[in-house]
Protein backbone atom coordinates (compact mmCIF):
# COMPACT_ATOMS: atom_id res chain seq x y z
CA UNK A 1 0.00 0.00 0.00
CA UNK A 2 0.98 3.87 -0.73
CA UNK A 3 0.11 7.22 -0.40
CA UNK A 4 -0.99 6.81 -4.01
CA UNK A 5 -3.76 4.43 -2.86
CA UNK A 6 -4.92 6.57 0.46
CA UNK A 7 -5.41 9.81 -1.70
CA UNK A 8 -6.97 7.88 -4.56
CA UNK A 9 -9.62 6.13 -2.29
CA UNK A 10 -9.94 9.53 0.02
CA UNK A 11 -10.72 11.57 -2.98
CA UNK A 12 -13.02 9.35 -4.42
CA UNK A 13 -14.93 9.63 -1.10
CA UNK A 14 -15.13 13.41 -1.17
CA UNK A 15 -16.32 13.69 -4.55
CA UNK A 16 -19.17 10.86 -3.93
CA UNK A 17 -18.01 8.34 -5.40
CA UNK A 18 -17.56 9.72 -8.52
CA UNK A 19 -14.34 8.82 -10.11
CA UNK A 20 -13.90 10.97 -13.10
CA UNK A 21 -14.27 13.66 -10.60
CA UNK A 22 -11.63 12.22 -8.53
CA UNK A 23 -9.08 11.91 -11.29
CA UNK A 24 -9.55 15.33 -12.02
CA UNK A 25 -8.86 16.77 -9.17
CA UNK A 26 -6.06 14.56 -8.47
CA UNK A 27 -5.20 15.26 -12.02
CA UNK A 28 -4.29 11.94 -13.32
CA UNK A 29 -6.59 9.35 -15.18
CA UNK A 30 -10.00 7.69 -13.97
CA UNK A 31 -8.95 4.62 -15.19
CA UNK A 32 -5.48 4.47 -12.74
CA UNK A 33 -7.86 6.00 -9.57
CA UNK A 34 -9.96 2.61 -9.90
CA UNK A 35 -7.27 0.51 -10.15
CA UNK A 36 -5.09 1.47 -7.20
CA UNK A 37 -8.21 1.62 -5.14
CA UNK A 38 -9.03 -1.93 -6.41
CA UNK A 39 -5.26 -2.92 -5.56
CA UNK A 40 -5.58 -1.55 -2.46
CA UNK A 41 -8.45 -3.87 -1.67
CA UNK A 42 -6.96 -6.84 -2.45
CA UNK A 43 -3.78 -6.16 -0.44
CA UNK A 44 -6.58 -5.43 2.48
CA UNK A 45 -8.84 -8.14 1.89
CA UNK A 46 -11.77 -6.00 1.81
CA UNK A 47 -14.27 -3.89 -0.30
CA UNK A 48 -14.09 -0.46 0.51
CA UNK A 49 -16.82 0.43 -1.89
CA UNK A 50 -19.59 -1.39 -2.47
CA UNK A 51 -20.30 -0.90 -6.09
CA UNK A 52 -22.87 -1.45 -9.31
CA UNK A 53 -20.86 -2.91 -12.24
CA UNK A 54 -17.48 -0.36 -12.65
CA UNK A 55 -19.81 2.29 -10.74
CA UNK A 56 -19.22 2.92 -6.75
CA UNK A 57 -22.36 2.75 -5.00
CA UNK A 58 -21.56 3.32 -1.19
CA UNK A 59 -19.19 3.05 1.04
CA UNK A 60 -19.27 -0.42 2.78
CA UNK A 61 -18.34 -0.65 6.47
CA UNK A 62 -15.14 -1.78 6.39
CA UNK A 63 -14.77 1.01 4.06
CA UNK A 64 -15.55 3.46 7.17
CA UNK A 65 -13.31 2.42 9.20
CA UNK A 66 -10.19 2.32 6.11
CA UNK A 67 -11.19 6.07 5.62
CA UNK A 68 -10.95 6.62 9.09
CA UNK A 69 -7.25 5.42 9.11
CA UNK A 70 -6.33 7.20 5.92
CA UNK A 71 -7.67 10.55 7.15
CA UNK A 72 -5.19 10.00 10.08
CA UNK A 73 -2.51 9.37 7.88
CA UNK A 74 -2.84 12.03 5.59
CA UNK A 75 -2.99 14.76 8.01
CA UNK A 76 -0.08 12.94 9.35
CA UNK A 77 1.66 13.44 6.30
CA UNK A 78 0.62 17.20 6.48
CA UNK A 79 2.13 17.47 9.83
CA UNK A 80 5.29 15.57 8.60
CA UNK A 81 5.52 18.60 5.61
CA UNK A 82 4.74 21.60 7.71
CA UNK A 83 7.09 20.00 10.71
CA UNK A 84 9.75 20.45 7.82
CA UNK A 85 9.11 23.61 6.74
CA UNK A 86 9.19 25.15 10.47
CA UNK A 87 12.67 23.77 10.56
CA UNK A 88 13.91 24.74 6.97
CA UNK A 89 12.85 28.36 7.19
CA UNK A 90 11.24 29.11 10.73
CA UNK A 91 10.43 32.89 9.62
CA UNK A 92 9.21 32.76 6.30
CA UNK A 93 6.04 30.72 4.31
CA UNK A 94 2.34 32.02 3.58
CA UNK A 95 0.08 31.74 6.38
CA UNK A 96 -3.63 31.07 4.65
CA UNK A 97 -6.20 32.86 6.14
CA UNK A 98 -10.15 31.39 5.70
CA UNK A 99 -12.60 33.90 6.54
CA UNK A 100 -15.90 35.77 5.90
CA UNK A 101 -15.78 39.37 3.84
CA UNK A 102 -16.83 40.72 7.38
CA UNK A 103 -13.90 39.30 9.43
CA UNK A 104 -11.52 40.18 6.33
CA UNK A 105 -12.66 43.37 5.77
CA UNK A 106 -13.22 45.15 9.34
CA UNK A 107 -11.44 42.91 12.38
CA UNK A 108 -8.34 41.13 10.19
CA UNK A 109 -6.13 44.18 8.92
CA UNK A 110 -4.38 45.17 12.47
CA UNK A 111 -3.41 42.07 12.71
CA UNK A 112 -2.38 40.91 9.71
CA UNK A 113 -0.41 43.77 9.50
CA UNK A 114 0.98 43.61 13.10
CA UNK A 115 2.02 39.82 11.52
CA UNK A 116 3.93 41.17 9.33
CA UNK A 117 5.73 43.69 11.56
CA UNK A 118 6.61 40.35 12.92
CA UNK A 119 7.46 38.35 10.42
CA UNK A 120 8.27 40.18 7.29
CA UNK A 121 9.10 36.94 4.99
CA UNK A 122 5.58 35.71 5.58
CA UNK A 123 3.19 35.82 2.87
CA UNK A 124 -0.28 36.07 3.97
CA UNK A 125 -3.34 34.59 1.59
CA UNK A 126 -6.83 35.45 2.51
CA UNK A 127 -9.78 33.17 1.47
CA UNK A 128 -13.15 34.18 1.74
CA UNK A 129 -16.76 32.17 1.86
CA UNK A 130 -19.43 31.73 4.09
CA UNK A 131 -18.86 30.54 7.71
CA UNK A 132 -19.59 26.90 5.72
CA UNK A 133 -16.86 27.13 3.48
CA UNK A 134 -14.63 28.15 5.64
CA UNK A 135 -14.78 25.33 8.03
CA UNK A 136 -14.29 23.37 4.26
CA UNK A 137 -11.31 25.17 3.82
CA UNK A 138 -10.18 24.39 6.99
CA UNK A 139 -10.75 20.75 6.88
CA UNK A 140 -9.19 20.30 3.27
CA UNK A 141 -6.28 22.14 4.43
CA UNK A 142 -6.49 24.90 2.14
CA UNK A 143 -6.13 27.13 4.84
CA UNK A 144 -4.69 26.79 8.46
CA UNK A 145 -6.46 29.22 10.44
CA UNK A 146 -10.58 29.83 9.85
CA UNK A 147 -12.35 32.73 11.75
CA UNK A 148 -15.95 33.49 11.17
CA UNK A 149 -18.95 33.59 13.75
CA UNK A 150 -21.40 30.93 12.56
CA UNK A 151 -20.97 26.93 11.80
CA UNK A 152 -17.69 26.38 12.51
CA UNK A 153 -18.26 24.86 16.23
CA UNK A 154 -20.22 22.31 14.22
CA UNK A 155 -17.85 20.43 12.62
CA UNK A 156 -16.31 17.66 14.94
CA UNK A 157 -13.41 17.95 13.19
CA UNK A 158 -12.27 21.42 13.76
CA UNK A 159 -10.90 22.42 17.19
CA UNK A 160 -12.26 26.43 17.45
CA UNK A 161 -11.62 28.65 20.30
CA UNK A 162 -13.73 31.52 21.16
CA UNK A 163 -12.14 34.86 19.70
CA UNK A 164 -14.24 38.08 20.72
CA UNK A 165 -18.00 38.79 21.51
CA UNK A 166 -19.59 41.18 19.67
CA UNK A 167 -23.15 42.40 19.27
CA UNK A 168 -25.45 43.92 15.82
CA UNK A 169 -26.07 47.39 15.62
CA UNK A 170 -28.98 49.24 14.26
CA UNK A 171 -27.97 51.97 11.63
CA UNK A 172 -30.26 54.35 9.95
CA UNK A 173 -30.71 57.90 8.46
CA UNK A 174 -30.27 60.32 11.05
CA UNK A 175 -34.23 61.90 9.99
CA UNK A 176 -36.10 58.56 10.21
CA UNK A 177 -38.61 58.41 12.92
CA UNK A 178 -36.85 55.49 15.04
CA UNK A 179 -33.40 57.22 15.30
CA UNK A 180 -35.87 59.90 17.67
CA UNK A 181 -36.89 56.71 19.83
CA UNK A 182 -35.40 56.49 23.13
CA UNK A 183 -35.43 52.48 23.32
CA UNK A 184 -36.49 50.71 19.83
CA UNK A 185 -38.40 47.38 20.10
CA UNK A 186 -38.68 43.94 17.68
CA UNK A 187 -41.93 45.49 17.30
CA UNK A 188 -40.49 48.90 15.71
CA UNK A 189 -38.29 46.86 13.76
CA UNK A 190 -40.85 44.94 12.44
CA UNK A 191 -42.76 47.64 10.73
CA UNK A 192 -40.01 48.95 8.77
CA UNK A 193 -38.06 47.07 5.59
CA UNK A 194 -34.94 46.05 7.11
CA UNK A 195 -31.11 45.70 5.23
CA UNK A 196 -29.34 43.00 6.70
CA UNK A 197 -26.85 39.99 6.52
CA UNK A 198 -27.76 36.96 3.96
CA UNK A 199 -29.28 33.56 6.36
CA UNK A 200 -25.91 32.39 6.46
CA UNK A 201 -23.58 35.39 7.52
CA UNK A 202 -22.52 37.78 10.65
CA UNK A 203 -25.09 36.26 13.33
CA UNK A 204 -28.00 36.59 11.34
CA UNK A 205 -29.59 33.56 12.83
CA UNK A 206 -29.83 35.46 16.21
CA UNK A 207 -31.96 37.97 13.89
CA UNK A 208 -34.08 35.56 12.96
CA UNK A 209 -34.29 33.99 15.90
CA UNK A 210 -35.13 37.01 17.75
CA UNK A 211 -38.05 37.87 15.76
CA UNK A 212 -39.75 33.71 15.74
CA UNK A 213 -39.92 34.24 19.29
CA UNK A 214 -41.39 37.26 19.47
CA UNK A 215 -43.63 35.46 16.30
CA UNK A 216 -43.15 38.62 14.59
CA UNK A 217 -42.65 38.09 10.49
CA UNK A 218 -39.75 40.99 9.42
CA UNK A 219 -39.54 42.49 6.35
CA UNK A 220 -36.31 41.92 4.65
CA UNK A 221 -35.84 44.51 1.92
CA UNK A 222 -32.73 43.57 0.87
CA UNK A 223 -29.40 40.75 2.03
CA UNK A 224 -26.28 41.33 1.52
CA UNK A 225 -23.11 39.68 2.60
CA UNK A 226 -20.99 43.06 2.53
CA UNK A 227 -21.90 45.48 5.46
CA UNK A 228 -20.85 48.27 3.13
CA UNK A 229 -23.43 47.38 0.65
CA UNK A 230 -25.94 47.49 3.52
CA UNK A 231 -24.92 50.88 4.61
CA UNK A 232 -25.01 52.04 1.25
CA UNK A 233 -28.72 50.63 0.70
CA UNK A 234 -29.40 52.21 4.02
CA UNK A 235 -28.42 56.12 2.59
CA UNK A 236 -30.18 55.58 -0.19
CA UNK A 237 -33.27 55.52 1.95
CA UNK A 238 -34.55 51.62 1.25
CA UNK A 239 -34.60 50.76 4.80
CA UNK A 240 -33.40 50.62 8.30
CA UNK A 241 -29.75 48.47 8.43
CA UNK A 242 -28.71 45.63 10.76
CA UNK A 243 -24.86 45.32 10.88
CA UNK A 244 -21.83 44.17 12.68
CA UNK A 245 -20.63 46.23 15.30
CA UNK A 246 -17.13 45.84 14.14
CA UNK A 247 -18.43 47.39 10.47
CA UNK A 248 -19.26 51.01 12.29
CA UNK A 249 -16.11 53.35 13.22
CA UNK A 250 -15.99 56.61 13.22
CA UNK A 251 -13.97 56.89 10.18
CA UNK A 252 -16.16 55.05 7.94
CA UNK A 253 -17.47 57.19 4.89
CA UNK A 254 -19.96 55.13 4.10
CA UNK A 255 -21.69 55.94 7.89
CA UNK A 256 -21.86 59.64 6.98
CA UNK A 257 -25.58 61.22 7.52
CA UNK A 258 -26.49 57.74 9.21
CA UNK A 259 -27.49 56.69 13.37
CA UNK A 260 -26.11 53.99 15.20
CA UNK A 261 -27.61 52.36 17.38
CA UNK A 262 -26.97 49.28 19.70
CA UNK A 263 -29.10 46.05 19.15
CA UNK A 264 -27.24 43.52 21.43
CA UNK A 265 -30.55 43.91 23.87
CA UNK A 266 -32.57 42.43 20.99
CA UNK A 267 -30.48 39.96 19.31
CA UNK A 268 -28.05 39.09 22.08
CA UNK A 269 -23.97 38.78 22.02
CA UNK A 270 -22.68 36.81 19.47
CA UNK A 271 -19.21 35.20 19.50
CA UNK A 272 -16.96 34.79 16.82
CA UNK A 273 -14.36 31.92 16.44
CA UNK A 274 -11.02 30.72 15.23
CA UNK A 275 -10.60 27.15 14.10
CA UNK A 276 -7.88 24.93 13.50
CA UNK A 277 -7.99 21.26 12.26
CA UNK A 278 -7.77 18.46 14.81
CA UNK A 279 -4.08 17.42 15.36
CA UNK A 280 -2.93 19.98 12.68
CA UNK A 281 1.18 20.86 13.49
CA UNK A 282 0.63 24.91 13.40
CA UNK A 283 3.72 26.79 12.55
CA UNK A 284 4.99 29.30 14.85
CA UNK A 285 3.82 32.45 13.01
CA UNK A 286 0.54 30.38 12.86
CA UNK A 287 0.17 30.65 16.82
CA UNK A 288 1.43 34.41 16.50
CA UNK A 289 -1.39 35.60 14.24
CA UNK A 290 -3.82 33.97 16.86
CA UNK A 291 -2.34 35.68 19.67
CA UNK A 292 -3.20 38.86 17.63
CA UNK A 293 -6.41 38.02 17.12
CA UNK A 294 -7.25 38.10 20.51
CA UNK A 295 -5.79 38.39 23.91
CA UNK A 296 -7.83 35.31 24.92
CA UNK A 297 -5.60 33.18 23.24
CA UNK A 298 -1.95 31.79 23.57
CA UNK A 299 0.41 29.18 22.00
CA UNK A 300 -0.24 27.28 25.17
CA UNK A 301 -4.35 27.48 25.25
CA UNK A 302 -4.44 26.56 21.35
CA UNK A 303 -1.86 23.47 21.54
CA UNK A 304 -3.98 21.99 24.75
CA UNK A 305 -6.87 22.27 22.66
CA UNK A 306 -5.18 20.59 19.52
CA UNK A 307 -3.80 17.94 21.46
CA UNK A 308 -7.39 17.02 22.65
CA UNK A 309 -7.59 18.07 26.07
CA UNK A 310 -10.77 20.20 25.15
CA UNK A 311 -13.35 21.24 22.66
CA UNK A 312 -14.38 24.53 23.26
CA UNK A 313 -13.23 27.14 25.40
CA UNK A 314 -15.49 29.80 26.62
CA UNK A 315 -15.18 33.73 26.90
Amino acid sequence: MNLHQFRFVQEAARRNLNLTEAAKALHTSQPGVSKAIIELEEELGIEIFARHGKRLKRITEPGQHVLKSIELIMREVGNLKRIGEQFSAQDSGTLSIATTHTQARYVLPVPVARLREAYPKVNVSLHQGSPDQVARMVLDEVAEIGIATESLADYPDLVTLPCYEWQHVLVMPAVHPLAAKERISLEDLASEPIITYHPSFTGRTRIDHAFAQKKLQPRMALEAIDSDVIKTYVRLGLGVGIVAEMAVRDDDPNITGLVVRPVGMLFGQNVARVAFKRSAYLRNFVFKFAELLSDRLDRNLIAKALSGHKNDYEL
